[in-house]
């Protein structure tokens, strides 16, 4: 694997990561189309603790808020945390049982177009549920919508940021409150599927060198903290039901592809 591949997975993982565009639909979809060759555990856990790194970085500030008011005591912050760790239960348990049965959906392109035509209908719902949504900060109700979103995400197609905001804006939750609740809520979310990884990353083998490592990082890296401040300024300028168009014209063109040639289901 060459540095400049490395670069360029890196780029593609960060942005599809956090942009409600599906960052599992275009691996399946892109795997099948261009018969990419993924290049191994290791590296798919390095682009993952880089956007893990953009979502600390971006919302630093916040973090050390969170982090200060837990020790010190405070209510405000106790209660945050505690609804975001209440968010995260479905995925977590819909991840570790449903774990086998969710990964053999990766093996069928086709439905993760499908799902990403969906993730269109989500991100445009929110052209109107957004104006309406006022509430500053979720509930424990609308925490666990939140949660049941997230674990929907699972299925490759479905954009984990998309549906998290969709959700919340359903529910009556500010559109910018959700997006900072959601990115926050990645948090555990990535540091689970890392953890589920470890396992195949001891007995994977070889891997990329370390310039390539690097470079995918630091690419995952710099287009994480892009994509994640573009989504919110998409929300603050009611824009975001854009990205829908790009969903229904991605998911629909492979659909027709598929539907050509039977090699691509």
């Amino acid at each position: 694997m060459s540095v400049l591949e490395a670069l360029l997975l890196g780029i593609v993982q960060g942005l599809t990561e956090f942009l409600p565009v599906s960052s599992s639909g275009h691996l399946v979809m892109g795997q099948a189309l261009l018969g990419i060759r993924l290049p191994g555990v290791l590296f798919e856990v390095a682009v993952h603790l880089a956007t893990l790194c953009a979502v600390l970085w971006v919302y630093r500030s916040r973090v050390s808020e969170l982090a200060r008011g837990v020790l010190r005591g405070r209510r405000d912050e106790w209660r945050y945390v505690a609804l975001l760790a209440l968010a995260s239960v479905p995925a977590g348990v819909v991840g570790v049982l449903g774990r086998e049965w969710f990964e053999s959906a990766f093996d069928r392109p086709v439905l993760a177009a499908g799902f990403l035509v969906v993730t269109g209908f989500l991100v445009y719902s929110i052209r109107y549920t957004g104006p309406r949504a006022s509430e500053p900060e979720p509930g424990p109700g609308q925490s666990v919508w939140i949660g049941l979103a997230q674990a929907l995400a699972i299925l490759p197609g479905i954009s984990r940021s998309g549906a998290t905001v969709a959700a919340g804006t359903w529910r009556g939750v500010d559109s910018v409150a959700v997006a900072e609740f959601s990115f926050l809520l990645s948090i555990p979310a990535i540091l689970g599927a890392g953890l589920l990884q470890i396992g195949d990353v001891v007995g994977g083998g070889g891997g990329p060198g370390g310039p390539a490592l690097a470079a995918g990082f630091v690419a995952a890296l710099v287009a994480g903290v892009i994509a994640i401040r573009w989504f919110v300024r998409m929300l603050e300028a009611r824009s975001f039901h854009r990205f829908a168009w790009y969903c229904w014209i991605a998911g629909g063109a492979y659909l027709l592809a598929a539907a050509v040639s039977p090699g691509l289901r």
